[in-house]
């Protein structure tokens, strides 16, 4: 190795955090692009999606998680699986909590000061929403909470304030490694996937109360030629009286989810898209092992 090239480091760092501090719009600011959806609704992120950064002598693998909460049924077992089995493999953890949270003691805190041998950063977020009082006042509690972090940062994710020093501190933690994925490789999950948490994120943002996170969305088909891609999708609900409200009067509803959705594909896969949208029951489906197991939570 030529002594003035730099070693090449590679690692997983896992973002983990309550529901709706930021995590997903902190990975698609570290990243660069949108691969998290992103809503004001709680628990709207439910798989372990990996956002992985390249550099000529770097590579970095964000694992954006499910908001840490007690489970309630099948599916939250699911989502807080994701949750441990980032912190397992993890070369560096972001905790991100934000300027509001209210905080007792919790399991997850518990088991970061057990971490000894992860560097932990700690990451205050939406601090563009307080004065600085309240951010210092913030930030001590944490350093008192969490001694054993590694740093204790105020950021703004959504107004990318502090993010150029979140990747500067994963840098320096980073262990000397080759790459793990291909470099030219974004994230380690199919179009499909983006394609259903597309139709997921327009779900959450047009219906209300239960009703988004009753529906889970599957990619029947997805079809890739010249000029477009042609998708067909199903949005499976847990009863009939909410496949009716998803359906809405004379198909309206779903037809919105649908144009809402094709518009951010058309943008996210640069290339004309046709999409068709079904709804069917699946009853129960969140606390059904086998349905669960078939819509890739295992």
């Amino acid at each position: 190795m030529n002594p003035e090239t730099k070693p090449h480091r590679a690692g997983f760092v896992s973002i983990i955090g309550k529901p709706n501090v930021g995590k997903s719009t902190l990975m698609n600011a570290l990243v660069g692009e949108r691969l998290s959806i992103v809503t004001s609704k709680a628990q709207t992120t439910r798989h372990r999606i990996l956002g992985i950064l390249n550099g000529d002598d770097f590579q970095l693998i964000y694992s954006d998680t499910p908001g840490i909460i007690q489970p309630k049924y099948e599916l939250h077992n699911a989502m807080m699986s994701f949750v441990y089995s980032s912190l397992e493999d993890a070369d560096v953890v972001l905790f991100v909590t934000d300027i509001y949270e209210k905080h007792d003691e919790e399991p997850v805190v518990e088991r970061l000061r057990k971490m000894t041998d992860t560097p932990i950063i700690l990451l205050v977020n939406k601090i563009d929403q307080a004065n600085q009082e309240e951010v210092e006042s913030k930030l001590a509690y944490w350093k008192e909470q969490l001694p054993n972090a590694a740093e204790v940062l105020p950021i703004s994710a959504l107004n990318h304030f502090g993010t150029d020093g979140v990747l500067q501190l994963v840098m320096e933690r980073l262990p000397v490694h080759p790459p793990y994925y291909p470099k030219d490789e974004l994230t380690d999950k199919p179009e499909r996937f983006f394609a259903a948490e597309m139709v997921r994120e327009k779900i959450f943002k047009l219906y209300k109360k239960e009703i988004p996170y009753s529906c889970e969305v599957v990619i029947e088909e997805f079809k890739e030629e010249q000029d477009i891609i042609r998708i067909r999708g199903i949005i499976y609900v847990e009863r009939n009286s909410q496949k009716g409200i998803v359906i809405g009067q004379g198909g309206v509803a779903l037809k919105k989810v649908g144009t809402w959705a094709r518009e951010e594909m058309e943008k996210f896969f640069q290339k004309k898209v046709f999409l068709e949208m079904y709804v069917k029951v699946n009853e129960n489906w969140r606390t059904d092992a086998k349905a669960l197991s078939r819509f890739g939570y295992q």
